[in-house]
């Protein structure tokens, strides 16, 4: 286990000032399943933009696919018109960079929006792809052998697991 201790509703409110500055009147949200997807969810009522705030899934561009099969975290939904929009799209923790790839490429099957722009609740490095996040609530380093992963309470709270993952 990890000392790390993020105290993930203070970083919660950092990202709503931050992504208050991304916004345009175009501004659409997606969040990516699962932490992501709960972020837009609780940002879409905070800075009480009109309709619903959109979900997307990795899992179909994903280049381990074979590997991880389709995850339960939830399918794409997104309820408005992509074609034109500023799309500003939500993960909890940005690692790699492969799940951005593939959400960007799963957000271009169902439209061509004006801009895309990243915000994310932690950056913590060992990235495999030229990804950058526009906003950033924090940045931590992690080894590779631990993962840090987004909770939300029944009541709707968030907070962060630090986990050792199994050696290989």
């Amino acid at each position: 286990m990890s000392n790390l201790v993020l105290d993930a509703q203070a970083l919660y409110r950092e990202l709503l000032l931050g992504v208050q500055t991304l916004k345009s009147e175009q501004t659409r949200l997606v969040g990516i399943t699962s932490g992501g997807a709960w972020l837009a969810a609780q940002l879409q009522i905070d800075m009480q933009l009109p309709g619903k705030a959109g979900t997307i899934s990795s899992a179909m561009h994903r280049d381990d696919f074979a590997k991880r099969g389709l995850s339960a975290g939830g399918q794409t939904a997104l309820p408005f018109d992509v074609n034109g929009s500023d799309i500003i799209v939500l993960d909890d923790v940005l690692y790699t960079g492969r799940t951005i790839r593939a959400v960007i490429n799963e957000l271009f099957d169902y439209g061509r929006p004006a801009s895309v722009k990243l915000a994310v609740l932690v950056d913590r490095g060992g990235r495999e792809l030229p990804v950058q996040a526009d906003f950033c609530a924090a940045r931590v380093t992690l080894p590779a052998n631990q993962s840090l992963t987004l909770a939300r309470s029944d009541a709707g709270q968030f907070s962060f697991n630090v986990e050792s993952l199994p050696s290989a």
